[in-house]
């Protein structure tokens, strides 16, 4: 017999897989479709008519069965030979992930490494791309938001600097944790490729990657030696028959989800959306830093706010301290926290981090729960020496309609 308080429903406060709402599983418990006409076909459609006006894009979606890691795959080899040169701006763990990938597919990468604490500088990029003088550089990789460190990088900034430089290198996005949490408009921005995946703001289970394209792609597509059968983007986007779109039996079941999580963001509004997700990223950076007002025994990772993600925040803590305080939440309050990737070379993991989650389906009532279980964690585990966390959230979803 237990004595855990951990008896209601549990929450994932991980920055993905975010919670998946009622409504979309319930979309996905039905029986499989005809995958060969009818129903099937028209649905999908209307996804990737969809999934364009969130991302704000007027070109091709494409679906992969596949996580972002496929989707990173996917944008080199239908871009890039090998040999070819791209530079990689890194803001966390993600960025040198798409870096290796890079790497191992013989592409040679030029890095410019952030650090783990402050967005890309659109100076420097500019910088480096007006050095390449023969234009050899064919592709500018970033992420959004890196999810290890919860870092946003301004996007629409990072193009203006790869035009004033006049460089004709494509601009490719990871949008995996930003997509429909925080604002992004591909078109507007000059976006070449963008990927993102279903796990996240879309609200529906791992499985599933995005990519988004404009028709500016086509002439470095028809270059690339790295292309493959399951991975090439052309059959997928100018498909002689369904199947042809996902290389064969299509996702049915994640197709239904999205359809449903669709529906819900566009009822809502992206603008309203992205709104939501402000007001509750403000309120987790007011409850952090009241927790380190006192004692600095949590702080956030990211100083400047508008560097943050309004989908993850990342939390230093003293050493020791992260790990025991996500096993008091999943243990006594059934809350379950991210861990923190190690800010630096070597181990993958720290126990001088956490992560919150907060993206997607989420309201004041559940972000304030998992506030307020954490506050309960850090007096549990002795770290009295805070302030109200709590009451710092409490007071900025109150002043929300201000």
């Amino acid at each position: 017999m237990s004595n855990s308080l951990a008896f209601g429903r549990e929450h994932l406060a991980i920055p993905g897989p975010s919670v998946m709402p009622d409504r979309v599983l319930r979309a996905m418990h039905r029986a499989a479709p005809n995958i060969y006409e009818g129903e099937l076909i028209e649905l999908a459609q209307t996804i990737y008519q969809d999934l364009n006006v969130v991302a704000g894009n007027s070109g091709d979606a494409l679906i992969y069965i596949g996580n972002g890691h496929a989707a990173w795959e996917a944008s080199l080899v239908n871009t890039l030979s090998r040999g070819d040169r791209i530079l990689a701006l890194v803001t966390g763990r993600f960025g040198q992930g798409w870096v290796s990938m890079a790497q191992a597919l013989g592409i040679d990468v030029q890095v410019l490494d952030f650090g783990f604490s402050q967005s890309a500088d659109s100076a420097g990029v500019e910088a480096a791309l007006r050095a390449d003088t023969g234009k050899e550089i064919k592709a500018v990789i970033t992420v959004q938001t890196d999810t290890a460190t919860s870092l946003t990088n301004d996007i629409a900034s990072i193009r203006a600097a790869m035009t004033s430089a006049a460089h004709p290198a494509l601009l490719m996005v990871d949008c995996i944790a930003s997509f429909a949490c925080e604002p992004f408009h591909m078109d507007e921005w000059g976006v070449d490729v963008m990927m993102t995946a279903s796990q996240k703001g879309l609200m529906t289970p791992p499985g599933v990657a995005i990519m988004f394209l404009r028709d500016t792609v086509w002439s470095y597509h028809a270059k690339a030696d790295l292309k493959s059968p399951y991975w090439d983007w052309l059959p997928r986007a100018k498909p002689e028959f369904f199947a042809a779109r996902f290389c064969g039996t299509a996702p049915t079941h994640h197709l239904f989800g999205l359809r449903e999580a669709l529906d819900m963001l566009l009822e809502e509004g992206m603008d309203n959306v992205w709104r939501r997700h402000r007001i509750q990223a403000l309120a987790v950076w007011s409850a952090v830093e009241a927790w380190g007002d006192s004692g600095g025994t949590l702080q956030l990772n990211v100083p400047v706010v508008a560097d943050r993600s309004l989908a993850v925040t990342c939390i230093k803590t003293t050493a020791g301290l992260a790990p025991r305080l996500r096993e008091w939440c999943e243990r006594e309050a059934g809350l379950t926290l991210g861990v923190g990737f190690s800010l630096g070379k070597g181990r993958m993991l720290t126990d001088g981090a956490f992560r919150i989650g907060h993206m997607g389906h989420l309201s004041p009532h559940t972000l304030l729960g998992t506030l307020a279980s954490i506050e309960s964690g850090l007096i549990a585990l002795g770290i009295e020496d805070i302030g109200s966390g709590v009451e710092a959230a409490v007071r900025v979803i109150a002043s929300s309609d201000a």
